[in-house]
């Protein structure tokens, strides 16, 4: 694959590469000068596909929300790389207790804080960020398809919803004659397939939406840095990802991925990312790095192709 191989977002009519970037780490566990060279990196290295969030990164001690879409929109400003980017965000997590969820009128508000922050006129992608089952898909869709004809928005998607709700926005969306929701993002790696196979994959399939799958290394497991108890301390989220992957099917994962990197001499995160890349369905998972040799390491997974029998290697061992 080369680094310019580029997909559909689903009907969309935009296109991206093979790999998304999680702008969550913007404002967060990066600051506004690493955040630049990172954005300029990105444009640099052909992942120009921006992912963030309103909501990013109102977990950090001493953030309210919004930070990461502010230092993009710093960038944005500085640079003038508007047009050399996709930029997606989304609404619908709390911000605060009156700010939440899919309400028309909240959209309406949201977006236009969302394109302040980010110092633009339009957003690419703007995806609802979670269902919010007490308001009417059909009023959401509604807000949504309005800011698009309003040139807005360009595309809209769904994050975090279940099968059963997907197929039903994308009936109303039909039936109501309003813009519908071209991607998906949902958790989906080499170690948590279920969820997405047995029930998102087959809707995204069939109705040809794109996927912009997170959490795509298993929070850094799949990288191959968490291999036994004490690897907890490596990161503040260390001790959470070996309570989780650390076991036996966890560990036949990283022996077939550590096969596998050996053969091509890559890392077992161009692996991992690359099984998901080749998967049918998927279009760009998400991916995040603080640094530009994580960046590196990354961007390398766009380049890799696997052999059928390693594809099947990895199915294997991740059953």
């Amino acid at each position: 694959m080369s680094q310019n191989q580029t997909r559909q977002l689903g009907d969309s009519g935009i296109t991206v590469p093979l790999l998304t970037f999680g702008g969550n780490v913007f404002g967060w566990t990066v600051d506004q000068t690493t955040s630049f060279s990172l954005l300029d990196a990105l444009v640099d290295r052909g992942l120009w596909f921006i992912d963030t969030a309103d909501v990013y990164s109102r977990w950090a001690p001493g953030n309210k929300g919004g930070e990461s879409e502010t230092i993009i929109g710093e960038w944005l400003k500085k640079s003038g790389k508007r047009d050399r980017i996709v930029l997606a965000t989304k609404v619908g997590m709390e911000l605060s207790p009156e700010k939440t969820g899919l309400k028309p009128q909240y959209i309406r508000q949201a977006v236009e804080d969302s394109l302040r922050r980010l110092q633009t006129d339009y957003i690419d992608l703007y995806q609802a960020h979670r269902d919010d089952q007490d308001t009417p898909l059909a009023d959401t869709l509604s807000a949504f398809d309005s800011l698009i004809r309003e040139g807005k928005v360009r595309a809209i998607g769904a994050s975090n919803y279940s099968a059963a709700r997907l197929e039903e926005a994308l009936q109303v969306s039909e039936t109501e004659g309003l813009a519908r929701y071209e991607t998906l993002q949902p958790e989906y790696n080499l170690y948590d397939r279920q969820p997405y196979e047995s029930e998102l994959e087959p809707v995204v399939r069939a109705q040809g939406l794109g996927v912009i799958n997170y959490y795509s290394l298993a929070s850094g497991f799949l990288s191959g840095k968490y291999r036994d108890a004490a690897d907890a301390s490596k990161s503040a989220r260390g001790q959470g990802v070996v309570d989780k992957y650390l076991n036996p099917r966890g560990l036949r994962i990283l022996d077939a991925l550590d096969a596998i990197s050996d053969a091509h001499q890559v890392t077992p995160t161009q692996v991992a990312l690359a099984w998901q890349i080749a998967r049918p369905g998927i279009t760009a998972p998400i991916v995040s790095a603080t640094s530009l040799k994580q960046l590196d390491d990354l961007t390398g997974a766009t380049q890799l192709t696997l052999t059928p029998a390693q594809i099947d290697q990895l199915d294997q061992a991740s059953r």
